[in-house]
């Protein structure tokens, strides 16, 4: 095998492939990145037996072959050499010789025969949207997966397609988020729970432009297919929450406010609600609602902040608690200008919804009990 490539190209592959490398395993090969050839083309594979990514790129390619290459070593020369030309090749000991310009490194291989194939799925349901709407679909939900791993249904975004309609939603059991969008091309219905870990990498590898991302599912895998690049992911088991039941429709208490001015309200209470002496905890701010007025307070033992603005408001007086953290990721992710947050009693769920009824995003929060 003898490939000479740009480094620019190749560091792009590799850092696409590069996430689905095992971190923690007794299977070195599960470590490697799959290097074959093809004609004037390389494939990059990785895989960790949970999320696989092939990457595909254009090179002289002057000798056929393949070989396994440990990912990291690989990943890390590649991206500390010149800006050149990278020559690669197996040489006589089966040795991975990489060449540039002044550079020389020689890297152990493994047996390319060893390397477990990625899934072969056998598609049921399949979409078609932009790369750009999908990126945003993702960075608009995430944030709200869940980390625990004692629900593992809720470590993953749901990806319901209802109606012609693709629906991402996450959930953590504080908060949700769901994000929608109306499909271009007639589609049938199908839901699947895509791991949170998996969306994660399609957002770094997916680009921010018009071109199209195939979506395809099957009983327990699904596919991400992009012209040059397809991940491949189990998804997840179980039931997940009926989403729509749980988000109230009525509301007792509605403020009208500009997102911008909310958001940088919260930033600042952060501040102070984010302990210096326990940096993991969290204290609850006080939200009061007024006619015309919301106040947005904080007490710890690091200090006391309060914060006013001037809203529109529908409906009664609320006092309230909520993580700022919460209030604030889903806040950072909207793009319109105005919102609605609609409230129900102190221990009731908000609602962060869009002012027009067209709008695609439904976010809610659960409050927190404040002390006496």
């Amino acid at each position: 095998m003898k490939i000479i490539c740009e480094k620019d190209k190749l560091s792009k592959g590799i850092s696409s492939v590069v996430k689905a490398v095992a971190s923690k395993t007794t299977m070195p090969i599960l470590e490697g990145i799959l290097i074959q050839t093809n004609d004037n083309e390389i494939k990059l594979t990785t895989y960790d037996l949970e999320i696989g990514i092939e990457y595909i790129m254009e090179a002289d390619v002057q000798e056929q072959g393949n070989t396994v290459v440990n990912a990291i070593m690989f990943s890390e020369i590649i991206r500390k050499l010149p800006d050149s030309e990278i020559s690669i090749y197996l040489n006589e000991n089966n040795l991975l010789v990489i060449e540039c310009e002044g550079s020389l490194y020689k890297l152990a291989t493994m047996n390319p025969e060893e390397f477990p194939e990625l899934p072969k799925i056998e598609i049921e349901n399949a979409i078609e949207i932009e790369q750009n709407t999908l990126k945003s679909m993702i960075r608009k939900t995430i944030f709200a997966v869940s980390t625990e791993e004692n629900r593992p249904i809720f470590t993953g975004c749901l990806f319901e397609v209802e109606n012609n309609k693709l629906n991402v939603v996450s959930v953590d059991g504080f908060r949700l988020a769901w994000k929608s969008n109306f499909l271009n091309e007639k589609a049938n219905d199908f839901k699947a729970v895509i791991p949170g870990k998996t969306l994660l990498e399609v957002n770094k590898i997916v680009s921010d432009s018009f071109d199209k991302i195939k979506i395809g599912v099957s009983k327990n895998q699904a596919l991400f297919e992009m012209e040059n690049c397809k991940i491949v992911t189990r998804v997840l088991d179980g039931e997940f929450l009926n989403y729509a039941s749980v988000i109230p429709s009525t509301w007792e208490t509605r403020i009208r406010v500009n997102r911008n001015i909310l958001q940088n309200c919260f930033e600042r209470i952060s501040l102070i609600s984010a302990s210096v002496t326990e940096k993991e905890k969290k204290y609850p701010v006080k939200v009061i609602i007024d006619i015309g007025k919301v106040t947005i307070s904080c007490t710890n033992q690091t200090g006391d902040a309060k914060e006013e603005i001037y809203v529109e408001t529908e409906g009664k007086n609320l006092e309230i608690g909520f993580n700022p953290k919460y209030f604030l990721d889903a806040v950072k992710v909207i793009e319109d200008e105005e919102i609605y947050v609609d409230f129900g009693s102190s221990i009731s769920p908000c609602v962060i919804r869009p002012i027009e009824p067209s709008g695609n995003y439904t976010y809610m929060i659960l409050p927190i009990k404040l002390k006496e």
